[in-house]
């Protein structure tokens, strides 16, 4: 009777564990497939619309200055005749990657040559020398340190990449101001002895991002080397990133996810696969899911920075799924995210019109890639 009980019980314990494998293979199969977005003309077209109308828009205007004197105090677009508009310095940056990127992708764009003659006008030579001269400030060396900085180097790396006449002479007229951002972060990193690890522009992890690229596409072997060093040293170590804490309130960045996105520049597979699995382990279940972040007011220039955030999780989980074939479930996360985001952000308020598309735009890049 006793070998009875003992053989029932090991029965049930065996049907649980079968119980539970069915169950594993059930919600693997149900995960709902979200609608691939695509970057297509027509919708080039459409979101071209938001740097088109905000890039030489001058008001409102936050300029972020350091005053040193009442000479100082002179209009956006003395300070800055090149990137003046979209509210901020960095927005009417990567305003003009955005206008380069979809230029490059769709050259039959409707308004190209409205486009080609900005750019012209805007990167001018004698314009770029006097973006110059207020970096050089007394009192604003670290001015947009570091996400002006990143979208600066982003925004060369894409003229670089654009096989045009009008591309070459920009990147040409831009060049001096590439080599003072090339110069501030070999001057910078340096001397960063902690990364900054929120969810808006000083995350260290996303200005490296954009910084590494432009290094191996340029083939800036001195400043890929020092970002490559930098990113072990900060990131290395790190453990179980407490993604459930994100979003807070207003992040447009995933703190979590954007540092994976940098340590799989800058590691070998084998690195990476087995530094994310100590550092996200979740990510590799065929079920994980994350919920997008909601807006609950698109209105609200802080608020609708969770529709940034959306699009910021998109590109990170599709550069970390690149090459990985046990990550390819993150792709359908990544869609998920940007269907929620994307159809708000064209006739959106200017509070999101002046930067979404630039986001929208480079999360949409992101896909098979």
């Amino acid at each position: 009777m006793k070998h009875y009980y003992v053989f029932l019980i090991l029965l049930i314990l065996f049907s649980c564990q079968d119980s539970e494998k069915n169950n594993e293979q059930v919600n693997t199969t149900d995960v709902k497939q979200a609608k691939i977005p695509k970057l297509n003309l027509e919708q080039a077209n459409r979101l071209v619309e938001l740097p088109l109308n905000c890039v030489g828009v001058e008001y409102p205007n936050k300029l972020g200055q350091t005053l040193g004197g009442d000479d100082d105090l002179k209009s956006p677009k003395v300070l800055h005749p090149s990137f003046y508009g979209c509210f901020d310095w960095h927005s009417a940056v990567h305003g003009h990657w955005s206008l380069v990127s979809l230029m490059r992708q769709f050259p039959d764009l409707e308004k190209r040559v409205e486009i080609n003659q900005w750019l012209l006008e805007s990167i001018s030579k004698v314009n770029i020398e006097k973006e110059i001269e207020y970096f050089n400030g007394e009192y604003n060396k670290s001015y947009e340190r570091t996400y002006g900085w990143a979208w600066l180097l982003k925004l060369a790396e894409e003229l670089h990449k654009w096989n045009d006449a009008t591309g070459k002479k920009v990147e040409i007229n831009l060049q001096p101001l590439t080599n003072l951002i090339v110069q501030r972060y070999l001057e910078f990193l340096p001397k960063l002895n902690y990364p900054i690890r929120v969810g808006e522009h000083p995350n260290t992890a996303f200005g490296l991002s954009f910084a590494y690229d432009y290094a191996v596409t340029l083939n800036h072997t001195e400043l890929q080397s020092l970002i490559e060093q930098r990113a072990r040293d900060f990131y290395i170590n790190d453990e179980a990133c407490p993604l459930g804490w994100e979003p807070s309130g207003f992040d447009f960045l995933s703190p979590c996810l954007e540092e994976a996105s940098l340590m799989k520049r800058v590691l070998s597979k084998t690195e990476f696969r087995a530094w994310v699995d100590k550092f996200l382990p979740q990510l590799k279940n065929k079920t994980f899911n994350i919920e997008t972040g909601r807006v609950s007011d698109r209105t609200d220039g802080k608020l609708v920075h969770l529709d940034g955030v959306n699009f910021s999780r998109a590109w990170s989980l599709n550069y970390i799924a690149k090459g990985l074939p046990e990550y390819d479930h993150l792709k359908n996360i990544a869609n998920q995210h940007i269907n929620y985001s994307l159809p708000s952000i064209v006739g959106d308020s200017y509070e999101g019109g002046h930067w979404l598309g630039s986001f929208a735009i480079y999360a949409l890049n992101s896909m098979g890639k």
